[in-house]
């Protein structure tokens, strides 16, 4: 036995009736519109992006490990607010918002390497001046 890809769908205006008033044609998966997009997803800056989008398809990155990696240095607000910018770019990604993961995710490694830089810089000047 074979399954099949078709099934049957309810499409406005079709003569065939079920008893409920409602009409139905058996169309394959193939045939299907997209379904219309959401009032509420509509932005009213920059185009959607899967539309604009020339990254490989998935989730945008949300650099949370390089968020970890900058919590090991001396500058903890930034750090922290990067690691937090981090998650919620994850779980935006998670939720279908691309352009909110990806607009998060490049100010989570905005703030991480921040981080890093600041963190390096205090580190030498207090070995260097801790060795005199």
């Amino acid at each position: 036995l074979r399954g099949s890809k078709s099934f049957t769908a309810a499409l406005p205006g079709e003569t065939e009736r079920n008893g409920h008033g409602l009409g139905y044609k058996s169309v394959s998966v193939g045939h299907l519109e997209a379904p219309p997009l959401s009032p509420s997803r509509l932005s009213l800056g920059r185009a959607s992006s899967t539309a604009t989008s020339t990254a490989a398809p998935g989730r945008p990155r949300d650099y949370l490990v390089l968020a970890i990696f900058s919590c090991f240095c001396p500058v903890w607000p930034i750090n922290i607010v990067a690691l937090v910018f981090s998650i919620m770019s994850r779980n935006s990604g998670q939720q279908g918002d691309t352009d909110g993961a990806r607009r998060l995710g490049r100010m989570a490694r905005l703030l991480s390497i921040v981080s890093i830089v600041l963190g390096t810089i205090i580190i030498v000047l207090y070995i260097s001046l801790s060795v005199r």
